[in-house]
């Protein structure tokens, strides 16, 4: 009888220590998720400073390009498309959303910045060139802070693509994060046609 409340009392201790393990993973696994997310969120408000700077370098530089270039309609129309979709996508709090509107308005600020090899004028506008400098260093740190993002979500996403990982980041909300990476049409050059242009003249 003494030998069977051993083996019971000694299951019951094994029992417990197992359910204390588990929690303590549990909760060590929960904490990581939410440290993850945390870090995703914080490295994308840095991204987001950026963007901000950026969009609001844009419209003095559209402007200083118009009074040379005016009749490029259809490059300020899609940067003006591309830089309202990035605000509404902020209001409604869609980071996918963002990242899809910043991805957009790449390709069609490398069109509005390639407009000075066919305006000399634009060359020697201490404006244009002033902005431009700014809007270069943005892009540089931009760059910077788009890694650091990604790098951030690359653990997160690591994380909860594992077994027990993915059972923690449920346990915790966390959902996986998307990559903000460089569009298509940035990594193109730049093609500005002007026949049009001149045919309006």
């Amino acid at each position: 009888m003494k030998s069977g409340m051993k083996l019971l009392a000694l299951v019951a201790v094994l029992f417990m220590g197992a359910l204390v393990i588990g929690g303590c993973m549990t909760m060590s696994g929960y904490n990581k998720a939410i440290s993850l997310d945390e870090t995703v969120k914080e490295k994308w408000a840095q991204v987001e400073n950026q963007l901000q700077r950026r969009y609001e370098l844009i419209p003095n530089l559209v402007e200083t390009v118009k009074g040379v270039a005016g009749q490029e309609k259809d490059v300020f129309l899609g940067i003006s498309k591309s830089r309202e979709a990035y605000f509404n996508a902020a209001k409604g709090n869609s980071r996918n959303d963002q990242i899809k509107a910043a991805q957009g308005l790449e390709g069609a600020l490398s069109r509005l910045l390639v407009l000075r090899e066919s305006y000399p004028e634009l060359k020697s506008n201490e404006s244009f060139l002033k902005l431009q400098d700014s809007l270069e260093g943005t892009e540089n740190r931009l760059a910077v802070e788009r890694k650091r993002y990604n790098e951030s979500v690359k653990s997160l996403n690591m994380f909860t693509r594992k077994v027990l990982g993915r059972i923690y980041a449920s346990l915790a909300g966390v959902e996986k994060a998307e990559y903000f990476e460089i569009s298509d049409a940035a990594r193109e050059t730049p093609k500005v046609d002007f026949s049009n242009s001149a045919a309006d003249e």
